[in-house]
This record gives C-alpha cells, sequence and structure tokens, in this order.
C-alpha cells in the first residue's frame, strides 16, 4: 500500500517520503508504527542527534520515537492524512484524512492537527 520514496517536498540529507503504491480511500488506515516513548526530561539528549527531527509528541510527559515508516511522513498545512496514537498498545495510527491517488505523497500536519496553520517549530527563531 505505501513505499518509501525520493520526495521532492524535503531538502534534508535523505530527501524521503511515504508515497501510495495504490489508491487509498479516505479514512483507510495506511500504516501502524510502534513506538519507544521516552520521559520529556530526556529529550536534552535527543535534541543532540539527528533524531530530534523525527521524534513525536506522545501524551504531556513523553515523547516518542515513532518506529517503521511513521517517522518518513513529510508535512503539508493541507495533508492528505492524519495519525491517531493508540497509547493503549504504543503506536501511532496513520490512516488517509482524504483520498490518496496511487503515487501520491502521503503527507501529515507535523501540528498535530489537520488544520492547525501555526508555524512549524523548527522555523522558528
Amino acid at each position: 500500500m505505501i513505499e518509501i520514496k525520493t520526495s521532492t517536498l524535503s531538502d534534508g540529507e535523505f530527501n524521503r517520503g511515504v508515497f501510495a503504491t495504490r489508491d487509498i480511500k479516505k479514512g483507510e488506515i495506511i500504516h501502524i508504527a510502534p513506538v519507544i516513548p521516552y520521559p520529556n526530561k530526556e529529550h536534552d539528549f535527543i535534541e543532540q542527534t539527528v533524531l530530534d527531527d523525527y521524534v513525536f509528541e506522545y501524551g504531556k510527559n513523553h515523547t516518542a520515537v515513532v518506529l517503521g515508516y511513521g517517522m518518513l511522513f513529510n508535512h503539508s498545512y493541507t495533508p492528505n492524512a492524519d495519525y491517531d496514537i493508540n497509547f493503549s498498545n504504543h503506536t501511532f495510527e496513520f490512516f488517509a484524512h482524504t483520498d490518496i491517488k496511487a503515487g501520491e505523497e502521503a503527507l501529515i500536519n507535523y501540528n498535530g492537527d489537520v488544520t492547525n496553520n501555526d508555524p512549524l517549530w523548527f522555523n522558528m527563531d
């Protein structure tokens, strides 16, 4: 259903993104990614690594390294994908927010809400 390919949206070292290999219907699960949560007080250590660009908030007191393809979704203020956190299973469940066509990149809003247009934390000085 999905694959990792070079993305024109990313200008980082790796330039990867998550792409649909077939049409995906709105509401359909795209990927379920397990997580490794850690207390926010340990985030200072992560900030010193490349992982800082790939972690997600995980509730009020934790941050999480999202495994699988979860770290490779790129950002859009008009995303076609979204995610829910399943704390019971320690997973992020990525799903289609709109229909996604085969070959299209699946994009999430890094602010955690599809309608949140706030500046991204890594673009603020």
